[in-house]
């Protein structure tokens, strides 16, 4: 028996430890969930896989039928639409002659607020103290109007103030006279503000007037004393003294003759005539051939006391007298000229004229304390309107007197057509001969119906669409799609009705006017009512990707 050395490869080795589990355990498990995952892999995957068979069935187009609709009854009607801007109609730029002003042209008062209403008589703006006042009329200010001037102008302010009610003379003349500066006086007064008074140089040649009068006056006094003097001695002392008396008595005629003429010119020139006084150009020369007839009558008495003193000759002391009296003639005459000029006038920077009143003012350009210069405002029409533009075929379907809608928070405003005009543009040339030419389009303008104070604010400055029914079946009527229409062989318009068995029958139709897809119709023979069901089309066979196929045509 052999020795066992320790430390040798021939040692005896300890038994390896024994597993706990036994290894064919481990295996079985891992089968089974190799399993379970195989079998749910293969449920997963059988809903992806489709039969044939299955497949076929499933994308077969479904079997063809009728698509129908029923027949309606509606009104029906073509409109023209256009897109319209909201505005004020017929605005102007406002100006204000203020050449005679100067550098006072400054502005004091009266200054008026966007939205304001300028009528006839109205004051629009107060220009160094002094009103602008508006006056109904087509023409310009381009002068002062003053007594003895003539033209249209004038003709058109008696018209103005004879549309206030103000009387200014004879209508028909183009002449200012002193009946017309009555009629500028009174317009003053309405307005609150003082007449026009007269210039200095007028007023000064008024007053040289009256003095060159009273110097002729005292002439004729000196020249008939002279007279009487060289005629006196001949006659008897009692027949000289009745003539003399004559001659006074005849002079104090011509005097209040005289006086009262001066009365009546003073009281028409200042404009204060009382109730009764007579200012028109016939009164006033009746009063001044009263003058003249007195002045005769005082020759007349002078020539009988030269007669009744049958004394020398009296030649040079007559010739005297008449060319005193000649001399007091031409200074009266004088003085009626200068004072006619003191009569009212209309200053050209205190009236501005408007074709048509009311007016709204838009915009405001001056300020108080500012300077005019330019236009002082913008004025428009006191009536909202909508301007659109449109095609020549769109106008062509439109008349003035059309109605329409325009369309706001829901509600529908009523509109009119109020003119039609084509669209014109220039070359921008100066030369007069250059003209305009069209734009192939037309200015539709509407007049809005009646608004409240809320719907003009929300309508105003905005831009809005308008429909305007061209035509309409005026009611309800029985109306199909225009696919549910189709020709007969007689080219007679015919619908396809289905019957509650599912059989359908062509009913023949009379049509009529057609707009948004549908067409009036009217059953021939069988008949047709609201409800019935009309074929447009059909669906299944032969069509594609499930699209319907009509069958009706537009006839």
């Amino acid at each position: 028996m052999s020795a066992v050395v320790p430390g040798t490869d021939d040692a005896p080795r300890p038994a390896p430890a024994r597993a706990s589990g036994r290894p064919g355990s481990r295996a079985i498990l891992v089968l089974a969930v190799v399993a379970v995952l195989g079998l749910v892999a293969g449920l997963l995957l059988s809903r992806f896989v489709v039969n044939p068979a299955d497949a076929a069935a499933r994308t077969a187009p479904p079997a063809a039928g009728p698509i129908t609709v029923p027949v309606e009854s509606r009104e029906l009607s073509n409109d023209v639409t256009l897109r319209g801007d909201v505005v004020y109609d017929d605005a102007v730029d406002l100006r204000v002659e203020t050449a005679d002003l100067g550098e006072r042209a400054v502005v004091t008062s009266q200054v008026p607020e966007v939205g304001a209403t300028l009528d006839a008589g109205s004051v629009a703006l107060e220009i160094a103290g002094r009103p602008v006042i508006v006056l109904p009329g087509v023409l310009p200010t381009y002068r002062t109007l003053r007594s003895g001037v003539s033209g249209p102008d004038v003709v058109q302010l008696k018209q103005a103030l004879a549309a206030l009610g103000i009387a200014a003379g004879d209508p028909g003349s183009d002449l200012y006279d002193a009946a017309t500066a009555a009629g500028v006086a009174a317009l003053y007064q309405r307005v609150g503000y003082p007449v026009p008074s007269a210039t200095d140089e007028q007023t000064a040649a008024v007053t040289e007037a009256e003095l060159t009068v009273r110097s002729a006056q005292q002439e004729v006094s000196a020249a008939t004393t002279a007279l009487s003097s060289a005629a006196a001695g001949s006659a008897a002392p009692s027949a000289l003294l009745s003539a003399d008396a004559t001659v006074r008595q005849a002079e104090r005629a011509r005097d209040v003759a005289q006086a009262t003429l001066d009365g009546v010119r003073a009281a028409c020139t200042g404009g204060t005539t009382e109730p009764g006084t007579d200012c028109s150009s016939a009164a006033m020369l009746g009063l001044e051939n009263a003058v003249a007839d007195a002045q005769d009558a005082v020759g007349v008495a002078q020539a009988a006391r030269a007669e009744a003193g049958a004394g020398p000759s009296t030649a040079v002391e007559s010739a005297a007298l008449a060319a005193a009296q000649q001399s007091l003639t031409d200074a009266q005459a004088q003085l009626a000229d200068a004072r006619e000029q003191t009569l009212t006038a209309l200053p050209a920077s205190e009236v501005v004229y408007l074709e048509t009143v009311p007016r709204r003012v838009d915009a405001v350009n001056v300020r108080r304390g500012g300077t005019v210069d330019g236009t002082v405002m913008s004025v428009s029409g006191a009536t909202l309107q909508v301007t659109a533009s449109a095609a020549s075929t769109d106008a062509a379907l439109l008349a003035v007197g059309a109605t329409g809608t325009v369309p706001l928070d829901g509600a529908e405003i009523p509109v009119t057509v109020s003119a039609i005009a084509a669209t014109t543009t220039t070359d921008g040339s100066d030369d007069p001969g250059s003209g305009s030419s069209s734009t192939g389009r037309f200015t539709v303008t509407f007049q809005l119906g009646e608004l409240t104070s809320d719907q003009v604010a929300a309508l105003q400055g905005t831009n809005v669409r308008v429909s305007v029914p061209v035509s309409s079946t005026g009611g309800a009527v029985l109306a199909v799609p225009l696919a549910a229409l189709t020709a007969g062989p007689g080219g007679e318009s015919r619908v396809e009705v289905m019957g509650d068995d599912d059989q359908s029958v062509l009913v023949e139709v009379t049509t009529g006017l057609a707009a948004g897809g549908y067409v009036e119709v009217t059953g021939v023979g069988a008949g047709l009512h609201e409800g019935d069901l009309v074929v447009v089309g059909t669906t299944g066979a032969g069509a594609t990707d499930g699209a319907t196929t009509g069958t009706g045509s537009d006839g």
